[in-house]
């Protein structure tokens, strides 16, 4: 399989490279991500920073939602292995900016990710010499996870999930991710329909464990969270719904629901952030035509608009300790959905849509502890804000109900650290 991926890869190399290297050049944001991904620099900077006593621990997360992921564990990793040398990367430009302000005082190396080309990322792993790399949910890449393991360096999943729409793929390329599946020490999984879900595409029982997702300890992290108001400008006695994840067929209804409550309580005001981030002003239009006005976050305009559309990176897991209601996006439509744990854990009620394939265990058992509700549309939308917005006491108990929930499934980090701490004691036998 290694063999046919590189001479896939050099041969599409060989043909797009002109196209390439016009892009990377003409594009600033590109350009000198490009060449760091290629490892221009790495030499100096694993020099300076490289600690001479402690192991070396690398963790990788694709983007935004797995660096917001990593942050806990980073964190507990840091507290037990105060000498470790942290390398952290990103694979995403948004990834690593997000990265960078909330990883900068936990990991001693911030990297881009290395592209997946054998001497590049032989060079990586050479540079670095890591005793342990940590991948955090996805990013699987044949030639990086073939060069930890030919440096017998232990590899580890966090966090992982498998969809509906992954399992498909893999189950169809099982040529291709099973290998890569194998080189994993250990799988440590969401959920235990994650855990079988992995034993059933060919992976031993005795490397996938069932540890819990990582978002349920956000809580011991959030009071470093630097959005200490809400973004929306809000009077007193108001109220606060926020629509997070929200994909393209949501809004609509969401706004037209809000301009229903709005008419029975005016105080209450609207923060949608799309899942992505580029659709502002097409969500702004939206409102604009159902007369709600309107601003988006990256203009920064002052005022006391009704609707505030957050089209900005890594703030929306903060604006929910504002939120009285939360609604979870990707689930009104055949997307998904999205993780409810963020708003759960800052003790908003949460909404969510019927399609919730991708959180199946996570959104069922927050039913069951009585701090959400499942919606099928704008008027059950309307009724279950009503009545929340209409009841302080109801409305409270429901959130309070999804925080206990939460707190009920902490002590991942640290199932996870004892983990770590096996794979080290079997270093030194």
């Amino acid at each position: 399989m290694l063999i046919l991926y590189n001479t896939v890869q050099l041969t599409l190399l060989v043909i797009g490279l002109p196209l390439l290297l016009l892009v990377v050049l003409l594009s600033p944001k590109y350009r000198l991500r490009t060449l760091k991904r290629l490892g221009l620099g790495l030499r100096s900077l694993v020099a300076r920073q490289k600690k001479e006593t402690g192991r070396t621990i690398w963790i990788h997360a694709l983007s935004v939602g797995e660096v917001t992921s990593a942050l806990p564990l980073i964190s507990g990793i840091r507290i037990l292995f105060p000498q470790a040398f942290l390398v952290f990367s990103a694979s995403t430009r948004s990834g690593a900016g997000v990265a960078q302000e909330i990883m900068a005082d936990r990991a001693d190396l911030l990297i881009p990710f290395p592209l997946d080309i054998l001497p590049v990322t032989a060079f990586f792993v050479r540079l670095i010499r890591p005793d342990l790399f940590i991948l955090v949910e996805t990013d699987f890449w044949p030639n990086i996870l073939s060069c930890l393991q030919r440096h017998k360096v232990p590899i580890m999943l966090v966090n992982g999930r498998i969809s509906h729409k992954s399992m498909a793929s893999y189950r169809r390329f099982s040529f291709f991710f099973k290998p890569l599946f194998l080189a994993f020490r250990h799988l440590c999984m969401q959920t235990e329909t994650d855990r079988v879900n992995m034993i059933d595409l060919g992976v031993p029982e005795e490397q996938v464990h069932t540890l819990g997702n990582l978002k349920f300890d956000t809580p011991l992290v959030t009071a470093d969270s630097t959005l200490q108001s809400p973004p929306l400008q809000l009077p007193d006695h108001s109220r606060l719904l926020i629509a997070g994840s929200t994909h393209k067929g949501e809004e609509e209804i969401i706004l037209s629901a809000f301009i229903r409550l709005r008419a029975i309580f005016p105080q209450l005001f609207l923060i949608i952030a799309p899942r992505d981030i580029s659709r502002g002003q097409e969500i702004q239009e939206l409102a604009a035509a159902k007369g709600i006005s309107s601003s988006c976050r990256s203009e920064s305009r002052p005022g006391h608009q009704r609707l505030l559309i957050l089209d900005t990176i890594g703030e929306l897991a903060g604006c929910y300790r504002f939120a009285d209601i939360a609604f979870v996006g990707g689930s009104l439509v055949p997307a998904g959905g999205h993780n409810p744990i963020e708003p759960a854990a800052m003790g908003a009620p949460v909404l969510f849509g019927s399609h919730m394939e991708d959180f199946a265990e996570v959104s069922q058992d927050l039913l069951s502890a009585g701090g959400a509700q499942r919606i099928g549309g704008e008027e059950s939308l309307f009724q279950a804000a009503a009545t929340w917005l209409a009841d302080d006491s109801l409305r409270k108990a429901a959130g309070l109900a999804a925080l206990g929930y939460v707190e009920k499934q902490q002590g991942v980090v640290e199932r996870h650290l004892q983990l770590i701490q096996t794979i080290f004691s079997e270093q030194t036998i």
